[in-house]
Parts: structure tokens; C-alpha cells; sequence
């Protein structure tokens, strides 16, 4: 199996370490969707990353489908198996990879269009949702320990990718948040490593 993916992709990052942690081997493909190469449009229509590509099988996009794989192909080592647990684990998930939409929306509002025509009002409806989202897992963070599931990955995911893009703009007010990071790389060693970077 191979992985395309691009270094800066919080999404990639949340598969990569889902999968390091599994200890599924995948070969990592870094790839550039601004170019839109033939090998991920072959495999995604949509040319976006991740992309998981099967040996004889069909190609699994995005990354809640992989994550779901990954899932299926441990054995069921990737989420709770009791089903509120599991439902928790989910919309945590969920979570972290809206705010992540939305940070990614601001991002591309501000690097593809000429300064003249960025349009401040849906950046700041998108960070809206960002501040909304950050201050409810400040109050309701989720226990980390050695269990680690996939909304804890999305969460590291998150917040690499908001220290890469945003850094100074997101921590102060949010201890709890800010601090967890150091929480979650004890139970998984590869996290500086493997988040998003440029």
C-alpha cells in the first residue's frame, strides 16, 4: 500500500500517525495537488490527499475512509469498541477536522486570491468557527492515555497544523489545550515528527 500525501496536509498527518501507531506499513508518497499529477487524479477524481492506494484494490479516499480502514485492518485497534465510546471518539473526530476546514479555507482565501479581493468577511466567519471549536475542547478535552483512538489523532492533526499556519494566534487563553500536545507525545514518540510541516 502507498500513501499520497503532502507534508503540510493536517488530514495526512492524522493517517500517517494513525497508521505509524497501528504499525501498518505504508510507503509515503509526497504529492503536489497544486499540479494535479496524473497518479492522483488516476486514484482520486477530486485530486485531494490523502489517498490510500490498494494492490489490486480500489483506492480509498479521504481521510475518514482510511481511518476507518486502518480501523478494519487492525482488527478494531483504532476506535472504542463499545458504542458510546466509540460515538465520542467519532465526533471528536469530526470535530477537529471541521475546524480544520476551516483553517484550511482561511489559508487558501489568503494565498490564491490577489490581497485586493480576499474577502475578510468569510475569514472571519471561518475563524469563528475555529475560536467556537477550540474553546469547546478547552472545556472538554478528551483523556489521553496509552489507548489512543482516531479522534485523539485528529486532534494532534489540528493542532500541529495550527502551530504551523497559525502559530501565536490560537493557544493564549486555552492552557489546557495548549499544553496537550506534550500529553499526547508521550503515548505516541513520532508526533514532532509527523505533523504537519512545511
Amino acid at each position: 500500500m502507498k500513501l499520497l500525501y503532502s507534508p503540510a496536509s493536517p488530514y495526512s498527518a492524522k493517517v500517517r500517525m494513525a497508521a505509524r501507531h497501528l504499525g501498518i506499513e505504508i510507503a509515503e508518497v509526497k504529492t503536489d495537488t497544486t499540479n494535479a499529477p496524473p497518479e492522483l487524479l488516476n486514484n482520486n477524481p477530486l485530486a485531494k490527499i490523502p489517498v490510500l492506494i490498494r494492490d489490486g484494490d480500489s483506492p480509498i479516499y479521504d481521510s475518514i475512509a482510511i481511518m476507518h480502514f486502518l480501523d478494519r485492518k487492525s482488527g478494531g485497534r483504532l476506535y472504542p469498541a463499545k458504542d458510546d465510546k466509540r460515538t465520542q471518539a467519532e465526533v471528536l473526530e469530526a470535530l477537529c477536522d471541521g475546524i480544520m476546514d476551516s483553517l484550511l479555507a482561511i489559508v487558501y482565501e489568503r494565498r490564491f486570491r490577489p490581497e485586493e479581493k480576499i474577502h475578510q468577511p468569510w475569514i472571519d466567519r471561518q475563524w469563528d468557527k475555529v475560536v467556537r471549536g477550540l474553546d469547546h475542547l478547552e472545556a472538554k478535552l478528551p483523556k489521553t492515555g496509552k489507548k489512543l483512538h482516531g479522534g485523539h489523532f485528529a486532534l494532534a492533526a489540528m493542532i500541529g497544523y495550527l502551530d504551523l499556519r497559525f502559530n501565536g494566534q490560537w493557544a493564549e487563553g486555552r492552557p489546557e489545550l495548549a499544553s496537550w500536545p506534550d500529553a499526547f507525545a508521550k503515548h505516541f514518540a513520532d508526533y514532532a515528527s509527523m505533523k504537519a510541516a512545511a
